[in-house]
């Protein structure tokens, strides 16, 4: 019984508690993503970086509020600058829709183009980023670290594997299932969230209706903006802040939202964690838990991994193949792509 408890334990240290935490950062990018397609119909391929934007704004305005000697105790800093990075990145995605978007908007172009517009705004959107803060791994995590530490556990179970679980893991799930509890009741309740819907479902009837166009859009970018900030300040205090990695986000995030069905946004949480749970069970190496079930004449050799981490985002990949070849309405059917 005691070999089962240290390889859940160990399945839980390295798959289960690192996955439940990716899944929802995936699911609040998701989220942003299927908005900007339900309801302004194409594809942002700015989104991850507009994601690198606002969690510089939050790391440079950490960084200030540290060396003021301002923090929070054992949560980090960044949560108090965290509110500076959403409106930073809401005053960059509603600007970049008065200089860029709005003109094709008029124009009713095709969705194609949009999509090749967003493309160039993530370039620049990566250039702001990487000429303001760099390109190398930012760290601006503070606080106290663990919630629960290895050794700590270990001592109190007595069980040969010790459950570290860190605050930007717990902290990730709470803020997120609050966002999206906060986004579900704003799309189901409010008098703003409807006319949203509306304007996704039909638009000239929406317009016929009295709905305002401009409001609508408004609304959404900053939506938008907003979750893609906090997924971005969540992911980087989990791991790291790189520019890089966030356009790199883009793939599976645009997995989870095409696996749960793309614009829907019950799907787009749904893909989040399918995406994630794969791309962390399928590259983890399980010799460990196998270690604490089975006898040592048993074992196989290797680490028995299924794939590398090096090949981490090409699960994502496939996932969206197979995806988009058998089910491209998503799990829970959305617009197809």
């Amino acid at each position: 019984m005691e070999g089962f408890l240290n390889a859940f334990v160990a399945l839980a240290n390295f798959v289960l508690i690192p996955g439940l935490a990716y899944g929802a950062q995936l699911a609040l990018g998701a989220l942003g993503v299927t908005l900007i397609y339900a309801v302004l119909r194409f594809s942002n391929f700015a989104h991850g970086d507009m994601m690198a934007f606002g969690t510089m704004v939050t790391i440079l305005v950490t960084w200030m509020l540290q060396a003021a000697g301002i923090g929070l105790g054992f949560l980090p800093t960044a949560l108090i600058a965290l509110p500076f990075g959403i409106a930073g990145a809401v005053l960059l995605a509603l600007g970049t829709d008065r200089l860029v978007y709005r003109f094709y908007r008029k124009q009713r172009a095709a969705p194609v183009t949009f999509v090749i517009v967003s493309v160039g705004v993530m370039f620049v959107y990566n250039a702001l980023v990487r000429l303001f803060i760099g390109v190398d791994d930012r760290r601006f995590e503070d606080g106290e670290r663990f919630v629960i530490r290895a050794n700590e556990f270990r001592d109190w179970t007595g069980l040969a594997e010790g459950l570290a679980l860190r605050t930007s893991q717990v902290l990730t799930v709470v803020v997120a299932v609050a966002a999206m509890a906060a986004l579900f009741w704003f799309l189901q309740r409010t008098r703003t969230g409807k006319a949203m819907r509306a304007y996704s479902d039909n638009e000239d009837l929406a317009l016929l209706s009295g709905i305002d166009p401009g409001r609508v859009v408004l609304i959404t970018w900053a939506l938008a903006a907003a979750l893609a900030t906090l997924a971005g300040v969540l992911y980087g205090l989990d791991k790291s802040f790189r520019p890089f990695n966030y356009f790199q986000l883009l793939l599976p995030i645009f997995a989870s939202a095409i696996v749960g069905g793309i614009g829907n946004p019950i799907g787009a949480v749904i893909g989040g964690f399918v995406v994630a749970f794969s791309e962390v069970g399928v590259t983890y190496a399980y010799r460990r838990v196998l270690a604490h079930m089975l006898p040592e004449t048993w074992m196989p050799e290797g680490v028995v991994q299924l794939l590398s981490t090096d090949y981490k985002f090409a699960v994502s990949f496939f996932i969206l193949v197979v995806v988009l070849l058998v089910r491209p309405t998503g799990i829970l059917r959305g617009r197809v792509i």
